[in-house]
């Protein structure tokens, strides 16, 4: 008993496979998409004993120079942590991209900036440290590398420490 009428049952065959086709369109749009929205992994530099990936600095570093005031005469080394750290919040609010742009903290206690490709690059602080005034250093004090001090704190766990409250 065939209840349908034969000129709509010519037309029920590839409405099916239409319909059917098109309900796989986005399960195909969302696997291509992923492969490119995805960030490449990140770029460490660092490996193989090569720093490669400090920031360039265009600007001669603060030095102590005559005819200062006394807080600004004294120059402070920072390396290590204080240096990631210096670089860090130098950094944090620029809206540029890149070596010279934003710069984040990472969950493990290393800082890094993303290029173009929105690639995570790992900073590492200047073989020499750098030198900034001992007003500027202040806040650096407690971490390693503070006046070239090899003890203190590193940036693990700093990263939750300045995490916004989620609201409730």
């Amino acid at each position: 008993m065939n209840t349908i009428a034969p000129q709509r049952q010519r037309f029920l065959r590839p409405m099916a496979l239409l319909l059917s086709a098109l309900l796989m369109v986005p399960f195909l749009n969302a696997c291509g998409e992923s492969q490119t929205s995805t960030p490449p992994p990140p770029v460490d530099d660092t490996r193989g004993g090569t720093v490669t990936n400090a920031p360039p600095t265009n600007q001669p570093q603060p030095q102590a120079k005559k005819g200062l005031s006394t807080g600004q005469k004294v120059a402070i080394t920072l390396a290590g942590a204080a240096a990631l750290y210096y670089l860090y919040n130098k950094n944090k609010n620029k809206q540029q991209q890149g070596a010279q742009g934003k710069y984040y903290l990472s969950k493990n206690g290393r800082v890094y900036y993303r290029d173009a490709q929105n690639r995570p690059h790992w900073v590492t602080p200047p073989p020499g440290g750098i030198q900034v005034s001992e007003q500027e250093a202040r806040q650096y004090r407690e971490f390693q590398g503070y006046d070239n001090r090899p003890t203190g704190r590193d940036l693990r766990g700093l990263a939750e420490a300045n995490a916004p409250i989620p609201a409730q």
